[in-house]
């Protein structure tokens, strides 16, 4: 098996993933995976597929510019920019974007703050981080409609210890050494967002019923 078929292989199955747990709606999203180094070179997305299904046509490889290497009929997703920035300004090998209600709300909650922190969480672990007050901060662009400008606004928060982008009300771009490590972190993040949302939720119905019958205790999270 040659390295190209590897690594369509192991992006189809990662896609396939995802796509299982409803993360791509409306066939949103986006997926890549480098394949070479010097000069770069990955498959990303084609554009408008429906990604809960397996087809010889899901990805196309694309240089360092997000141009086809090969001609082809398929078009590269169309936030395949911020795919490149990723891959220039990190050691990621693999790149994911999805959109899910969780991490829609928490850009939203927090894109005034610019930035979300999560500390003393035990999902902080996927990412290397092993301290006893470690954490693990992911920063919020906004949505620009302009690719260009919102490619280059990612760019400008990657940070060396960064491991993802959230971006206003769209979705979150996260990656890994590999698709195993992009997975991994991916999940990692939506388990954080959904426990603070849901945390948000039972501390606003706290305080009602504190109001009328005592104090109700909870766990906290610290945000940033």
């Amino acid at each position: 098996m040659t390295i190209h078929e590897q690594r369509w292989n192991e992006l189809a199955d990662v896609k396939d993933e995802l796509a299982a747990r409803n993360w791509f709606p409306g066939t949103s999203g986006n997926v890549s995976i480098k394949v070479g180094k010097n000069p770069l070179t990955f498959y990303v997305s084609a554009s408008g597929k429906d990604k809960t299904k397996r087809t010889p046509e899901d990805f196309l490889l694309v240089d360092g510019e997000g141009n086809a290497v090969k001609q082809t009929s398929l078009k590269a997703s169309a936030e395949t920019g911020i795919h490149c920035e990723v891959y220039r300004l990190t050691d990621a090998g693999c790149c994911l974007h999805v959109h899910t209600v969780d991490n829609n709300l928490i850009s939203e909650l927090y894109g005034n703050e610019g930035e979300i922190t999560f500390q003393g969480q035990e999902l902080i672990k996927a990412f290397g981080i092993w301290e006893e007050d470690g954490s693990i901060t992911v920063p919020i662009v906004e949505n620009h409609a302009d690719l260009t400008k919102l490619s280059k606004a990612v760019a400008d928060v990657i940070k060396t210890e960064t491991k993802a982008v959230l971006i206003r009300n769209h979705g979150i771009t996260v990656w890994g050494k590999n698709a195993f490590e992009a997975k991994k972190h991916l999940e990692a993040f939506e388990f954080l967002f959904s426990y603070h949302i849901k945390l948000q939720t039972l501390s606003l119905f706290s305080e009602k019923i504190n109001k009328s019958f005592g104090g109700v205790k909870h766990g906290t999270i610290t945000i940033s």
